[in-house]
């Protein structure tokens, strides 16, 4: 094994830490990347509480399990969205306020800052989320957007975010997108944007996923070899696509998951179409050290035997990378 195998928290945090992190031990996590909802992570109780983090670490530690990164999606999600009902669901009720736009927005953009100070406390280097975007809904361009205004969707991004970013680069902490659909980068073209738009900021990097890659025909791996320097974390699930009936494409025809008339899919990891072993030979040639969390979804499988399976999956799949040139023993 090359990498510490750990468990994104985001899909059990109906479950207390405690509760989990026995569980994720038993079936052979290295460790947790906790979420920032549900009691897994409180920002708030971290920043107010000298022993908050300790007790986590501690709490982690009776289970020999380690943290690497935080992950805070859902208050990420509404710093450059358009605001309405569906982000009153997923925020913190200081972050959603009022629940006029703008005030939420910017109150995102201060939690997110406040979480890369939580983080630094916990002793971790790497805040895993979402930025949301302003021109998502311009995505297929009917009635048509002009250039102008995808550039004005990135020259947003890049205003709420380049303060942000400003403020991690002093804490010393790593902002990772989940490059995602509803995100300002959701493919390569995209990402390649997003970076251009914060003028190559070194604090933002990515959250590696080639879920959301896939079943879109964006080529995962490519993605690895491009930014490999900016990958700061990396999300292990998968998805297959071509399986549906052929009255859903794509853009997913308003059903739930699980319908199997869908398209495509989120299965657990080895159920789907995702080839891991070209993923892991191109992580081990860009250099990618960090740990690979199993961010668990499946609609079709029972959670716990699927995160078990999961992380069995992938650290057989992991491995070092060559110390020597295969050929080495025959030169003289």
């Amino acid at each position: 094994m090359a990498r510490p195998v750990t468990l994104c928290t985001g899909q059990w945090a109906d479950l207390p830490l405690e509760v989990l992190a026995e569980k994720a031990a038993n079936w052979g996590y290295d460790g947790l990347e906790l979420a920032c909802w549900g009691d897994h992570f409180e920002v708030d109780k971290a920043l107010k509480d000298d022993n908050y983090c300790k007790a986590k670490r501690d709490l982690l530690k009776s289970h020999n399990l380690k943290v690497f990164a935080i992950s805070a999606h859902l208050v990420g999600q509404a710093i450059c969205d358009n605001i309405d009902e569906r982000h009153k669901a997923i925020l913190p009720e200081d972050v959603w306020g009022d629940g006029d736009p703008e005030g939420v927005r910017k109150r995102a953009a201060k939690k997110l800052i406040k979480t890369a100070e939580a983080a630094k406390k916990l002793g971790v280097k790497v805040v895993n989320g979402f930025t949301g975007s302003s021109i998502w809904h311009l995505l297929y361009s009917f009635p048509p957007a002009s250039p102008a205004m995808i550039e004005a969707g990135y020259a947003d991004f890049a205003k709420r975010f380049i303060p942000i970013l400003d403020e991690f680069k002093k804490l010393g902490i790593k902002f990772a997108l989940e490059v995602h659909p509803t995100e300002i980068a959701f493919d390569i073209a995209s990402t390649q944007r997003a970076i251009d738009a914060v003028k190559g900021h070194k604090s933002f990097g990515f959250n590696y996923d080639p879920s959301h890659l896939g079943y879109q025909g964006v080529d995962y791996v490519k993605f690895i070899r491009m930014f490999g320097g900016r990958i700061y974390h990396a999300h292990m699930k998968d998805v297959w696509w071509g399986h549906g009936d052929g009255t859903v494409g794509v853009f997913g025809g308003h059903t739930e998951f699980a319908d199997p008339r869908r398209y495509w899919d989120f299965r657990s990891i080895g159920h789907g179409d995702i080839n891991f072993e070209e993923i892991i030979v191109a992580l081990n040639d860009v250099g990618y050290k960090g740990p690979l969390s199993v961010e668990w979804e499946d609609s079709r499988m029972d959670r716990e035997h699927g995160a078990e399976e999961a992380c069995q999956y992938i650290k057989q799949a992991d491995f070092k990378p060559s110390q020597i040139a295969f050929d080495a023993q025959f030169d003289r």
